[in-house]
């Protein structure tokens, strides 16, 4: 089955990625990546850019009051007002290297991975970073590391190097953040490659494919149940928000394109899922 996602915003970044609802400023907020901003976009489709610098790469709450955002090689942790509070040390030193895409787990921890701006193979690295502000790796040698879910049970993690072709599954220890026993969730068919993803309280999880103008759902068992299809290639991540979390937004990208042939490339889209999202959680630092 297959429906077709709404345009939400005119066309309000060049690279729109990482979206999250925060919920209690009744907001989705996203990052325009490569442009270091932060955009907001309020219930009418309504846009405002927070200029920060730099990359900006993934952003999510913070359980005491505003929000961390994994930047170009580091965690900043940001206020209410979207405005920059406290710059952690960087993660990593190699100017090749940039933070892509991350999320929280259960416990509140903030994951986030990197990548090559050449797309080098393997050079990329998964990052947890800690309540107490410490930071751990979590997996090496991937490439483009994309996106991250964990199930309703917080045992499963799902994840996405996006070259790959695949969703992965790994079991996770909600006790030391351990992943392990990877296998594939499923294979990407049909076009396009694995790009940020959602999750909803069945487990299904919806994934953007960069390159191939969709988002799939796949079910608890990986298999491919739903396509949503956009007028623009380049779909970059999803999030599930509303007031009732069944609104599935969409961020898209202009990046490699003519904006004359896809003039909708770098809004937002939705589409009324007709399940509830899973609530995304917070980071504890």
């Amino acid at each position: 089955m297959s429906s077709r996602a709404e345009q939400f915003t005119d066309p309000c970044t060049f690279h729109g990625e990482g979206p999250f609802w925060d919920a209690a400023n009744n907001r989705l907020l996203l990052v325009d990546m490569l442009a270091g901003a932060v955009v907001e976009v309020d219930a009418d489709g309504d846009t405002r850019r927070h200029e920060l610098g730099g990359v900006a790469a993934a952003i999510r709450a913070r359980q005491g009051g505003g929000y961390v955002l994994a930047a170009g090689n580091r965690f900043v942790l940001l206020g209410p007002d979207l405005t920059e509070k406290g710059l952690l040390p960087p993660v990593f030193s190699d100017p090749s290297i940039r933070m892509n895409d991350g999320g929280c787990d259960p416990q509140g921890r903030f994951y986030c991975g990197t990548m090559a701006y050449d797309e080098t193979p393997g050079a990329g690295t998964l990052y947890r970073l800690d309540p107490d502000g410490s930071v751990q790796v979590t997996l090496r040698n991937v490439t483009i590391s994309n996106g991250l879910q964990w199930n309703r049970a917080g045992d499963t993690v799902c994840y996405a190097d996006t070259p790959t072709g695949r969703v992965d599954r790994f079991d996770f220890d909600g006790a030391s953040g351990a992943f392990t026993n990877r296998r594939t969730f499923s294979e990407i068919a049909g076009g396009g490659h694995p790009d940020g993803m959602a999750i909803d309280e069945e487990d299904g999880i919806w994934v953007a494919l960069w390159g191939g103008g969709a988002v799939h759902r796949y079910d608890a068992a990986g298999r491919l149940d739903f396509l949503v299809e956009l007028p623009v290639s380049n779909v970059t991540a999803c999030a599930f928000g509303g007031p009732d979390l069944r609104t599935l937004f969409i961020t898209t990208s202009r990046q490699g394109l003519n904006a004359d042939d896809q003039p909708e490339a770098g809004a937002v889209f939705r589409y009324e899922a007709g399940v509830l999202g899973a609530p995304q959680h917070a980071f504890a630092g």
